[in-house]
């Protein structure tokens, strides 16, 4: 019988080991068909854990995090409960949840999720106690929308001319600000340039943001400056046209992520691990390059940073992406190669069980950020550990749904 915690309103069954982790199967379950003989060994990277301070990832296929547009002031659901949850279930590793604004402004729509406030704990609270039942570690990714804030959600693209999410849509369109007064587009609201007071606040929410996300528990945090939001409108020549000490040389386009990061390390427990998500590269000529990102990640190291998150795009319409699949694997590999004690994430494109082994067992980044696949196929951990010939834990309730290698009443 199951092991479980014996409470009428809090009962759940103990998953040990807990789902996605390696196991060496049984005579009986080879002959069953599900397993197609012992687990290779060694085993495949992807499938081996991962250290992160005072943690470890029990493997390295995480789920990225997305925005689901599904909040109302700020507040995680039902919704996001079942949402997050289905992966933690189905033996992720890690689960990172969306990008949750850090101020009201913050939010890219009126659906984000936010952590302005004390009272967003409790909902952020609920969803890593039940990840944590499935022994998949928790993160949280904060952020500022930035110029591209007070947007409408994914879902009504399409329905009017702009991407503008006015007054009564919930929008604040009065408050949209960014290092300089530049739109993204004509889509967009044309931002207010940031004064000192404001970049100060916003500095000081990130710090608070972090504080909360500590309270909630979650064991990872990630700060988002990639896709043209507010962080990396700083660090692109392309979006930050100041002239004081925030904007012009590389140091100062750099100092306000720095100095979040910084600030946040103070009340981040030494223990957890922090991420940060960029944008490798503009894709623009006289953009940020991926040489600029090289060397941040290196000051980057020094400031306790564990691992970059390496993404792409999303701050220059002009931007030419070479879209193919795994394309922006190459920026996590030379992040691996240049930046020694710096771990990197990969992430985009990637949907196949053996580009996933790949990738980590070629040593061009330590774990796999994967997106949309997890969309289409929340157990993507079981289908590739399948595929890969790799037995492992399935979650208690769904073991009769194991997959099989053949059909025999053994």
């Amino acid at each position: 019988m199951s092991k479980f915690v014996s409470n009428p309103r809090q009962f759940y069954q103990l998953q040990d080991p807990s789902p996605g982790t390696p196991i060496e199967p049984s005579q009986l379950e080879i002959d069953q068909g599900f397993a197609k003989g012992p687990n290779p060994n060694p085993l495949p990277k992807l499938f081996q854990p991962l250290k992160l301070r005072g943690f470890a990832a029990k493997n390295r296929i995480w789920v990225s995090p997305m925005c689901m547009y599904s909040s109302q002031d700020g507040f995680a659901t039902d919704f996001h409960l079942s949402h997050y949850s289905q992966f933690a279930m189905r033996g992720a590793g890690l689960v990172m949840v969306e990008a949750t604004g850090v101020l009201p402004e913050g939010r890219i729509s009126p659906n984000c999720l936010g952590i302005w406030q004390d009272e967003h704990i409790e909902g952020l609270q609920r969803i890593v106690n039940h990840m944590h039942k499935y022994g998949t570690l928790a993160g949280i990714q904060i952020g500022h929308g930035g110029r591209k804030g007070s947007t409408i959600p994914l879902q009504m693209y399409g329905t009017r001319g702009s991407l503008r999410s006015s007054k009564e849509d919930g929008g604040w369109p009065e408050n949209v600000y960014g290092p300089s007064a530049e739109a993204y587009d004509d889509l967009h609201y044309k931002p207010k340039e940031m004064t000192i007071e404001q970049i100060h606040m916003v500095r000081q929410a990130f710090v608070d943001a972090a504080v909360r996300a500590d309270k909630a528990g979650f064991d990872v945090l990630e700060i988002h400056s990639a896709h043209g939001y507010l962080l990396s409108e700083f660090l692109s020549p392309l979006s930050n046209h100041r002239t004081d000490e925030y904007g012009g040389s590389f140091e100062n386009r750099t100092r306000l992520l720095l100095e979040v990061i910084q600030g946040i390390r103070h009340v981040w427990p030494h223990q957890k691990p922090l991420f940060v998500r960029v944008s490798s590269t503009d894709w623009v000529e006289g953009g940020w390059t991926m040489d600029d990102t090289e060397t941040l990640a290196k000051i980057l190291l020094n400031a306790g940073v564990d691992l970059i998150d390496c993404s792409s795009a999303g701050n220059d319409p002009k931007q030419k992406i070479p879209l193919s699949p795994g394309y922006q694997v190459q920026f996590a590999q030379r992040i691996k190669q240049q930046v020694p004690g710096m771990l990197s994430g990969a992430v985009g494109l990637i949907s196949k069980s053996e580009q996933a082994r790949q990738i980590i067992e070629d040593n061009e980044a330590d774990a796999i950020f994967i997106g949309r696949e997890f969309l289409r196929n929340p157990s993507f951990v079981y289908s590739t550990a399948h595929e890969l010939g790799i037995n492992v834990k399935w979650n208690n309730q769904y073991e009769r749904g194991r997959l099989k290698t053949k059909y025999s009443f053994v």
